[in-house]
């Protein structure tokens, strides 16, 4: 069983950063990819980014292309999630996801995640 963990949401303006971190634990933790999903109010859930824990391979929504960048630490089974420039569309619940699966190199879709942290909320006021 794997536990997901988010941190660092908040409250910020435009144009602000926020960093969110996840730390996945569990029982012999094994995963090929870890992602990031969005979902505001109203509307479904949506892919932010996901990153390969072998290689490091990065996949991002063109939404947030050029301001989000995805990272991760092997050793402590950690991957932050860097916001720049935040814009109010960017509010939404933060969702951290984990794939056993292989899928190739790009992870984009909820269903190629099988694990799913409870949600962090960032809110960005105009």
């Amino acid at each position: 069983q794997v536990q997901l963990v988010e941190s660092g949401g908040g409250l910020v303006q435009a144009g602000d950063s926020l960093r969110l971190s996840c730390v996945a634990s569990g029982r012999s933790f094994s995963s090929y990819a870890m992602g990031w999903f969005r979902q505001a109010p109203g509307k479904e859930r949506e892919f932010v980014a996901s990153i390969l824990w072998r290689t490091g391979s990065t996949t991002y929504a063109d939404s947030v292309k050029g301001r989000f960048t995805l990272s991760r630490d092997n050793a402590k089974n950690t991957v932050d999630l860097q916001m720049n420039s935040l814009k109010p569309e960017d509010t939404a619940v933060y969702y951290c996801a984990s794939s056993r699966g292989y899928y190739g190199v790009t992870y984009s879709r909820a269903s190629d995640f099988d694990s799913w942290g409870q949600g962090t909320q960032v809110t960005v006021s105009s």
